[in-house]
């Protein structure tokens, strides 16, 4: 909004956007690993891991790198204050949507791996949603603009 002032925003949402900078860093450096080493980045790799990885298409793994270079910047635009982290927080939370969606439906990884390997994308479509939240909570509070 044009003319809008801002006010100071409480520690907590500034520690909040440290924490999700530090979880944006470690998406960030496990996107990096896994696009330079394959399936081995995660530890030992399994033949189904490895057979798997090289069947992703390349517009899964620019999908990965979005999603997590995303989801740093909007964390690092909420600690700034500002309004870019909706939008930046908006693109990463829809890339894994994709990212996942894709992966779960179109290979046979649960049928492979168990409903175990739910946990984690879940998880992280958990915390790319309270993020998003967050800088919605923000913006309408005057702390980012």
């Amino acid at each position: 909004m044009i003319g809008k002032e801002t006010t100071g925003a409480p520690r907590w949402f500034r520690l909040a956007a440290l924490v999700l900078i530090l979880w944006g860093a470690l998406g960030v450096a496990a996107c990096v690993s896994q696009l330079l080493y394959g399936a081995d980045a995660m530890g030992a790799a399994s033949d189904y891991d490895r057979a798997l990885f090289a069947q992703l298409p390349l517009w899964y793994r620019l999908d990965y790198a979005i999603a997590t270079g995303t989801l740093l910047a909007g964390a690092l635009a909420l600690l700034f204050r500002s309004r870019h982290a909706v939008a930046f927080l908006t693109v990463s939370l829809v890339a894994v949507l994709i990212q996942f969606g894709w992966m779960f439906a179109m290979t046979d990884i649960l049928a492979v791996k168990g409903p175990y390997t739910l946990y984690f994308p879940l998880l992280i479509m958990a915390i790319g949603a309270l993020a998003l939240q967050l800088a919605h909570v923000g913006r309408r509070r005057g702390w980012i603009v």
